[in-house]
């Protein structure tokens, strides 16, 4: 009914929001405003944006500081003149609405600021908790959540709610959120005389959430018989940092996962410990876990961790050995870890596991779909964010507390000395660099056989003839990874200037061509008989589509994937605080 009000009379409300300025409307909390303003690529969010005044507001007045605005307007008739009113600035336009807020969720990232005008009194009190906690959960530590009241009738058909701002602060100290501002109430600044504002201003300090304390008492101090716990916490950061496109769904504040994908890198990070390093995980001298079954996991010790991973392909006896391992570490997990890590001071359990059987057949490819066969994982959202804006600083903490774990089993006895331990935090790799280039480089090579025909520098353009790197887009060094997209033809004095910086922006939409036709070139070539190429195309899009940030499962488009790569650039920009070139 109220959607229906603002589309029907779009023209309308439109003409009556844009007669005033957004001072004239925000009067109140423009000191708040104006250091946001003045931070450099600052992301606004602007809920209930109408005919994008205030988001052309935040665009101009940060143009200059390359401030980007989100901005959410549900009636897609006021929506459609918002984006003509604000055509040319840096402002995107998306179709959500609270308390869900799925498609801007699903880009993984945070803000520093989130605007609420004239929204609040829309949502339904049973709605308002969870549309806060949402709200929370997109804010950047340290962000600013300003939210106006409107007190008073709606006059027409919309459905408007009381509001209270005691009721609101209320709320928003349960989730951490401290109170910068209450204003008193004002009148209507269009001159409606049964209508008057109040404004709140909250902010999140820290990460808001008490997932740090949690973390840190999981890893540090619960009680460990084996190492499970800290292997599932790093399994979860190691997702939740390098494979955002996993999230199935997320619901009453949880994030779902496919719970294959978490058995995946169980096995994926115990493999080279037990199997290469013969590394004991338990404190008796037994090398057999819970997981190690003699149809699954040890049918496959001729393998390495590196083969456990998106995008590959198993078939026969090799296959169906990988069902039951994968199977045997879903059990695993959900009667371990899960069973034991639980709410401080309570017997709830914090993770969650709805699995199904699945049968084993002789031929697995590994990509999200598959993955999902084996059924959900579930975390609560506030700790999925921490893992994934802080996993460089969280992982560290994860290693060396394994490490020591390890270190004072029976059956490690020999690394116990300080200056053998190293071998361990070794073993604990998750990735070799060494196997990161190899697989393009040869693919380079081909290519250049092939077509007989030169092929140019991504970032320069300049012809790549005996010397090239091969370059990660995203910088190994900060972010581990070795898919295929990742992977770029590059100048050698261009890759030594990158480094371990990341490309910026402008730069990455300038050799976005270039970028695009070496995917098309190399994985994506339309060759129905060839049947190396229809594995590359879909081991391409398998490890782009979970690994980047606001992609569908089933994406085939190299045009999403790219602007989900600049999501990313994004997103580790932020986290980490890298250094651009």
């Amino acid at each position: 009914m109220t959607a229906n009000f603002y589309n029907k009379n779009a023209s309308k409300l439109a003409e009556m929001y844009l007669s005033k300025t957004f001072e004239q409307v925000h009067e109140s909390w423009l000191s708040y405003l104006t250091p946001i303003l003045n931070k450099k690529e600052a992301r606004i969010l602007d809920i209930g944006a109408g005919a994008g005044r205030d988001s052309q507001y935040f665009a101009q007045q940060g143009a200059a500081n390359n401030i980007s605005v989100t901005a959410i307007e549900p009636a897609l008739m006021l929506a459609e003149l918002g984006k003509k009113h604000t055509q040319g600035l840096n402002i995107n336009w998306l179709q959500d609405s609270l308390p869900d807020l799925t498609a801007v969720t699903r880009k993984e990232i945070s803000f520093d600021l989130i605007l609420l005008s004239a929204v609040w009194m829309h949502i339904p009190d049973a709605q308002r908790a969870r549309s806060l906690r949402k709200l929370a959960n997109l804010l950047k530590p340290g962000g600013l959540l300003v939210i106006s009241l409107r007190h008073g009738e709606s006059g027409d058909e919309r459905n408007m709610y009381e509001v209270s701002s005691d009721a609101l602060v209320q709320m928003s100290t349960k989730l951490g959120l401290s109170l910068l501002l209450v204003t008193d109430k004002k009148p209507d600044v269009i001159g409606r005389e049964d209508v008057s504002w109040q404004t709140v201003v909250l902010k999140l300090p820290d990460d808001g959430s008490g997932a740090f304390p949690f973390i840190r008492h999981v890893a540090l101090n619960d009680g460990k018989s084996a190492t499970h716990k800290l292997a599932l916490m790093r399994v979860l950061l190691r997702i939740a940092d390098g494979q955002p496109g996993a999230v199935i769904r997320r619901e009453d504040n949880r994030v779902i996962l496919p719970v294959g994908l978490v058995a995946l890198y169980w096995a994926h990070q115990y493999k080279d410990l037990i199997d290469k390093h013969q590394l004991y995980q338990t404190p008796n001298k037994n090398s057999n876990m819970g997981f190690m079954k003699e149809d699954g996991w040890h049918k496959l010790t001729h393998l390495s961790s590196s083969d456990y991973r998106i995008g590959n392909l198993f078939q026969g006896d090799q296959a169906i050995a990988m069902h039951k391992m994968l199977s045997a570490s879903v059990a695993n997990i959900k009667n371990m870890p899960c069973k034991f890590i639980t709410f401080p001071n309570s017997a709830e359990s914090v993770f969650e596991v709805s699995s199904k059987s699945v049968r084993a057949k002789d031929s697995l490819f590994l990509d999200l779909t598959t993955l999902n066969h084996w059924g959900e994982f579930s975390l609560p959202e506030h700790l999925w964010i921490a893992f994934s804006r802080y996993a460089c600083w969280i992982e560290p903490v994860l290693v060396s507390e394994w490490t020591k774990t390890m270190a004072g089993y029976q059956g490690n006895r020999q690394y116990q000395a300080p200056e053998q331990q190293h071998k361990l935090v070794n073993a604990l790799n998750w990735l070799e660099a060494k196997r990161s280039t190899s697989e393009v480089r040869n693919r380079f090579e081909t290519l250049k056989k092939q077509n007989n025909s030169q092929h140019n520098c991504v970032w320069t353009n300049k012809t790549l003839n005996k010397q090239y790197a091969i370059d990660h887009c995203m910088p190994f060094a900060r972010w581990p990874n070795n898919d295929l997209w990742n992977l770029l033809p590059s100048d050698v004095t261009a890759n030594g200037q990158k480094s371990d910086r990341l490309p910026t922006e402008q730069k990455m939409r300038n050799a976005k061509q270039r970028i695009t036709n070496w995917w098309q070139d190399a994985w994506l070539a339309d060759n129905s008989i060839d049947i190396s190429s229809q594995l590359n195309q879909k081991r391409f899009f398998a490890e782009a589509n979970i690994a980047l940030p606001d992609l569908e499962s089933s994406n085939d488009s190299v045009d999403d994937l790219f602007e989900a790569l600049l999501l990313q650039r994004e997103r580790l920009k932020e986290m980490q605080q890298l250094r651009e070139w």
